[in-house]
């Protein structure tokens, strides 16, 4: 089975051309009538640093980096929910509908500002639908499904005293980041991962499951004191981002740490 996809070739400074490539997708599972396009990932070992504020002894530090071995594999959506798909949802009365000025641009676009409870919403739908159970990604999964896409948010400063000097950290980390385009591009444009997947860490940034945390730090990385509220979510693209669970539009707030994602929009996991 092939798939149209575009992969980025950079021409100079701040150039991206898109060229159109059809890719095969010998990963891609096979689909029930209604299911989206499906990739299988086999279980591995892999490393991630942690979602959620950490602090050891009152000052801020990075996320712990954990050891993790998935016993089982993972089977998620070969790319985001597009335009298109969530329409269909809405039309069946399954979805809340989006506001129509990012999603007019073309059904094969990755729907955008939808909040964490309409991403919720779809899946549901589409378990209906399928009669398979769908829902979003834990931060976990999705660093894994990430694979090289996945970004690092260590900045490297805990180990001073002066608290000036991470603020420094944080502004020059999230400064020095490309400025895209905030317009979704179409579903293909980042290319693929070494999994199959298309546009990790594209310019639509992906709801995750997973509630923000604080967590305190005893010595060494070990887990102390943890403050949990899921009335915020992990969100995973070119960086980790936690929103508020209602906001579709990241650029008119509700954003609780670091640079707001361009564009909120999702994939699933089955299983």
């Amino acid at each position: 089975m092939l798939l149209s996809l575009k992969i980025t070739i950079a021409f100079g400074a701040g150039m991206v051309a898109a060229l159109p490539l059809a890719l095969p997708c010998g990963t891609c599972d096979a689909q029930l009538p209604g299911e989206p396009q499906l990739v299988t990932i086999a279980p591995r070992a892999f490393q991630y640093r942690q979602a959620g504020e950490f602090t050891r002894g009152g000052r801020a530090v990075d996320a712990p980096v954990i050891s993790s071995a998935r016993t089982a594999p993972l089977t998620l959506m070969r790319q985001q929910v597009t335009v298109a798909e969530y329409l269909e949802c809405v039309k069946e009365g399954g979805c809340p509908s989006s506001p129509q000025d990012d999603n007019a641009f073309g059904s094969d676009r990755p729907v955008v500002k939808v909040s964490w409870r309409d991403a919720s919403a779809y899946a549901s739908w589409l378990s209906r639908k399928t009669g398979r159970a769908y829902r979003l990604p834990t931060d976990e999964e999705w660093a894994f499904a990430a694979g090289s896409r996945f970004s690092d948010d260590s900045l490297g400063a805990e180990n001073s005293a002066d608290p000036s000097k991470r603020w420094l950290a944080r502004y020059e980390k999230e400064s020095s980041r490309d400025v895209l385009d905030k317009n979704a591009k179409p579903t293909g444009a980042f290319g693929v991962n070494e999994h199959g997947l298309a546009d990790m860490a594209g310019n639509v940034w992906e709801w995750t499951d997973t509630c923000y945390r604080r967590v305190a730090l005893d010595v060494g990385t070990a887990i102390g004191r943890t403050t949990e509220n899921c009335g915020v979510r992990v969100v995973a693209g070119r960086h980790r981002s936690y929103m508020t669970d209602f906001i579709r539009d990241p650029r008119s707030g509700g954003c609780a740490v670091g640079v707001p994602p361009a564009n909120l929009g999702f994939r699933l996991v089955r299983g």
